[in-house]
């Protein structure tokens, strides 16, 4: 029946375009993410880093490089291992979950001692 072929292609349709915003919607958080990384470990250098070598203090620059290296190690660090957990999430549930998973297998069933004691009786 044509009616049904239609809607049927409607709804792919459908899924098609809101997996493709999707996608996109994702790879655009990874890419701020990507862009406050840079803005950030700018700052850091130009503010900290850079206003503690041209104050021409010596305990100023080692006071300014320690704050320097833990707002580096800290904050930016801490940035870049949420950026490539975030990929591999996304990776994992949006690529892998749109095109090779159906959900057509066995109930998972966790494992019970109990269960097996009953089962030999």
């Amino acid at each position: 029946d044509f009616g049904e072929v239609m809607v049927h292609q409607m709804i792919h349709t459908i899924e098609f375009v809101l997996g493709a915003v999707s996608n996109t919607a994702s790879y655009l958080r990874l890419w701020a993410l990507s862009l406050a990384h840079s803005q950030l470990s700018a700052v850091f250098y130009d503010r900290v880093l850079m206003a503690s070598v041209q104050s021409d203090s010596p305990a100023a620059m080692i006071v300014g490089f320690f704050v320097w290296a833990l707002a580096t190690l800290g904050v930016l660090m801490i940035m870049e291992s949420l950026s490539a957990f975030l990929h591999a999430l996304r990776l994992h549930w949006v690529e892998f979950q749109n095109k090779f998973y159906s959900g057509t297998g066995w109930q998972f069933v966790p494992f019970s001692f109990a269960d097996l004691a009953n089962e030999d009786h």
